[in-house]
């Protein structure tokens, strides 16, 4: 059968496809074992780079094995339920099948009376078991509708339409056979002389009827259960058809018995009477049911209708939340998708009157519901009011979310102001400083190289303002570059005075540029580097002063003597390499040297 073999198929395909899930599992933790031991060998803005591949790759591979129990439970789930309605379709049908052949076989009707007393006795019993197999019927039914609506292939929407069709035809069938063997045997009976049981019989069966169509019996409910009643009720009118045949045989029995009695047939008129006053007031009922039913079947379709129409747009505004992307980083599309987002919010609104509406009608429904449909009623009352809810919260969340960004985005240009400012500043200073001529005194010096320490300390504090607001509009250089950031980090103290290893870190005429589009940033990343250069420039010469000054207070009270006692003790201490020393500054290696080489290499090593 194409629904079982589909099904198969699928499962057998989705085995498949989870061992080669697991198949990957390996590559996946060894990819974020490598991608850890990157990131600590990394340059900064390569350890950002890795860490996001590594997340998306990791929420990507969660979402593909989520899928994938999902889609796992999905396929168990509907091949229960295809399992439950086959079995439960196979059984009906085997029941019914077992019940036509028996009804087939038994179309002779006895003459005598009580004869066909027992038969119909006996079909009454039979006429019980049909009518409770009929709630099987109905699940069944119901079952196999739901299961139609859920198929997405052709050729099982086809099969359950078949099968589902099948099944009806031989219910109405069935049906149709057991009212017309009543039908039959009551007129034998009629025919047999037994006017007063076949009358009898009918009254009683108008009186049992009658109660199912009063006006106070509620058919409003969701669209299976009206489409049932009607179902039911189209098989009670083929019945009653059947049954005039019988009305008009009694009637006419009944006028003969008057004209041809000579005893007091008063009884007889009486009788018949009542059977005409029942007998009008059922077809009156029939009728009504029959409109109210149709009223009920347009209710519930108008209601069935309003309410997926208020879903469906639901689970699409839920999408589009949940998987918005990532928000952009320019200030004018932060402020349209704003302005789409406040659109949306009032359609949210509108949607909100939507959903008033549908929980009003199906409240409506409620309060004439047959007691079948309540529960479905307010399931579905329920599940709209909380998708509306869902849908409410991720359109709240989704605002702040856009209002925080757009306060940020603010914020961070405030404070790219602020920094361009600050530097133009710093600029302007560092540039008046350095035509000021350096003082010749120690404490001098001394006192500017601390006050530039201030200055160079309060840039590096503001370095994280920078890396901060330049964060968002990184990319990656035209060429790559050693240099951990792009964004010069300064160091404190007077390490390495005599020149600084991190000039290096920009030559003149290769400075790195971060590409952005926003010329503020360009400007602010290029003004950093400037000051910075400056600031380090400055640096260096106060400690080149400071040196200077220095060598030259103590060449001032230099000794000879002193010095020369002095190297002599280290030599005589590393008399050992005092060779090695006047070989190493032997650069020609013959043997010889000139009074100039010595000359340098006594105070090439004269660091003792």
């Amino acid at each position: 059968e194409p629904v079982f073999l589909c099904l198969s198929h699928q499962t057998h395909f989705l085995r498949v496809f989870a061992t080669e899930v697991n198949s990957h599992r390996d590559q996946i933790i060894e990819l974020d074992k490598t991608g850890t031991h990157l990131k600590y060998f990394s340059q900064k803005q390569d350890v950002v780079l890795i860490k996001n591949l590594l997340i998306s790759v990791q929420s990507r591979w969660e979402k593909v094995v989520q899928r994938l129990v999902e889609r796992g439970r999905a396929l168990d789930d509907a091949r229960k339920r295809t399992k439950q309605f086959h079995e439960a379709w196979n059984k009906l049908m085997a029941w019914l099948e077992e019940s036509e052949k028996s009804l087939d076989s038994e179309l002779e009707i006895a003459n005598d009376p009580d004869k066909i007393k027992m038969q119909l006795t006996q079909h009454k019993e039979f006429q019980k078991s049909l009518g409770a197999k009929h709630s099987v019927y109905d699940t069944t039914n119901r079952t196999g509708r739901s299961l139609k609506e859920k198929t997405s292939l052709a050729d099982d929407n086809l099969k359950l339409d078949d099968m589902l069709s099948e099944l009806r035809d031989k219910w109405d069938t069935i049906c149709g056979k057991s009212v017309e063997r009543q039908n039959k045997l009551e007129e034998a009976l009629l025919f047999s002389g037994q006017f007063t049981d076949a009358l009898q019989a009918l009254i009683d069966w108008l009186y049992k009827i009658e109660p199912q169509l009063a006006e106070d019996q509620p058919v409003h409910g969701d669209i299976d259960l009206v489409m049932n009643l009607i179902d039911n009720h189209k098989v009670f009118q083929k019945e009653l058809g059947k049954r005039t045949s019988s009305v008009q045989a009694l009637k006419r029995s009944a006028r003969e018995l008057i004209e041809g009695s000579r005893d007091d047939s008063s009884w007889v008129k009486v009788q018949m009477q009542e059977l005409s006053t029942r007998w009008e007031t059922v077809c009156a009922l029939s009728v009504s049911k029959q409109t109210r039913l149709e009223q009920a079947l347009h209710q519930g379709e108008e209601f069935h209708a309003v309410v997926h129409v208020l879903l469906e747009w639901l689970a699409e505004a839920e999408q589009a939340l949940r998987f918005h992307g990532i928000l952009p980083d320019d200030e004018e599309a932060l402020r349209t998708l704003i302005d789409q987002h406040r659109e949306f919010m009032r359609k949210l609104e509108d949607k909100k009157a939507e959903l008033n509406k549908a929980a009003g009608m199906g409240e409506a429904i409620l309060a004439i519901c047959h007691p079948d449909s309540i529960t479905t009623i307010k399931h579905w009352i329920t599940i709209i009011r909380a998708r509306f809810e869902e849908v409410l919260a991720w359109a709240k969340q989704h605002q702040q979310r856009l209002a925080g960004a757009l306060a940020g985005l603010i914020a961070k240009q405030e404070l790219l102001e602020a920094l361009l400012s600050w530097l133009q500043w710093a600029e302007t200073t560092l540039s008046e400083k350095d035509k000021e001529v350096i003082p010749q005194e120690i404490e001098d010096v001394k006192a500017l190289i601390a006050e530039h320490q201030t200055f160079m300390e309060e840039m590096t504090r503001k370095q994280p303002d920078v890396d901060k607001v330049t964060k968002i509009y990184k990319r990656k250089a035209v060429e790559p570059t050693p240099i951990q950031s792009h964004i010069p980090v300064l160091d404190k103290g007077r390490t390495g005075r005599k020149r600084s290893q991190a000039a290096g870190m920009y030559p003149s005429g290769t400075q790195t540029q971060i590409e952005t589009k926003n010329p503020r940033i360009n400007l602010l990343v290029s003004k950093w580097q400037q000051v910075w250069l400056l600031a380090l420039e400055r640096r260096r010469k106060l400690n080149d002063a400071l040196d200077r000054l220095e060598e030259l207070r103590e060449f001032a009270n230099f000794d000879f003597d002193i010095w020369r006692k002095k190297y002599m003790r280290w030599m005589n201490h590393k008399k050992s390499r005092v060779m090695d020393f006047f070989r190493r500054i032997d650069k020609d290696q013959d043997g010889k040297i000139t009074r100039q080489e010595f000359i340098d290499g006594i105070l090439s090593s004269s660091k003792f």
